[in-house]
């Protein structure tokens, strides 16, 4: 496990042992990706990671995710996206999707502008999040959006909730929106925002966003698989070495890359 002192020195074969990407997307699909299902989850399997999750904005991936644990023994996490290619808010996708041991649920994505938050389809997909454990994640919503969302979790007791990339563009979310969000739920940084083809984030903006908000309220995930960026294990890596080198404790990134992604899938 990743050592509790930050002075200690970690050696790279175990500087994953035990850790959790929330945030992976692999072939097939629509566009390029750098690694299938089982050669992710492998590479994962052989750093030491205790799992991943499969995430596609165009079908579900619990059954992909069932398959992939098999064949290599980690067990991979799936779930489904509600964008239009499965009938966008559709309560019928999430109730098979939890019944095939999905455990995300993320809102629209890459169709966020189309789809509309219907109230009565959210609280019937909310309720299906609660009665099976599982996770709901808003997706490419915007700040007003979120908030609907996180107040309609909060009414009806869902507890499991996780604002993605709140730092990108699509999202936009400032220092004063993440300290709310954060009150309610986990906030994901995803290190594929720092990518120079994706926002360019610079590393200071994320550690001063984890900063003001505090370490136990966020988790660190890559986004990757896109063919042009490194594989999510070398992604990982980075993320954490750029992180500690602003200052992050190593007790700070076990709780957001371990302990707070644990809280919420197992």
């Amino acid at each position: 496990m990743i050592s509790m002192n930050p002075s200690d020195e970690v050696k790279e074969s175990k500087l994953l042992d035990g850790l959790i990407d929330t945030h992976i997307h692999t072939s097939p699909d629509v566009k390029p990706r750098l690694l299938t299902d089982y050669e992710a989850a492998l590479e994962a399997k052989e750093r030491g990671m205790r799992t991943i999750v499969l995430k596609s904005h165009v079908e579900p991936t619990a059954g992909r995710a069932h398959l992939t644990s098999m064949m290599t023994g980690l067990p991979v996490i799936g779930g489904v996206t509600l964008n239009l290619n499965v009938g966008g808010l559709n309560p019928e996708t999430v109730r098979s999707t939890a019944l095939m041991g999905g455990k995300i649920i993320w809102l629209p994505t890459v169709h966020h502008q189309e789809i509309k938050l219907d109230t009565d389809a959210l609280e019937e997909i909310l309720h299906l999040v609660k009665d099976h454990s599982m996770v709901l994640a808003t997706g490419h919503l915007s700040p007003p959006e979120i908030f609907q969302v996180l107040d309609l979790c909060h009414s009806l007791q869902v507890e499991k909730v996780m604002v993605n990339h709140p730092l990108t563009r699509v999202v936009g979310a400032s220092l004063d929106e993440q300290r709310e969000m954060a009150r309610h739920a986990y906030l994901e940084h995803c290190w594929v925002a720092t990518m120079p083809r994706h926002d360019n984030l610079s590393p200071e903006v994320m550690f001063e966003a984890i900063r003001e908000v505090g370490a136990k309220h966020c988790i660190l995930a890559t986004d990757f698989g896109q063919a042009h960026n490194p594989s999510p294990v070398q992604g990982m890596q980075m993320m954490i070495a750029s992180m500690v080198k602003q200052g992050i404790s190593w007790e700070d990134i076990k709780l957001m890359c371990q302990d707070n992604p644990e809280k919420l899938l197992f």
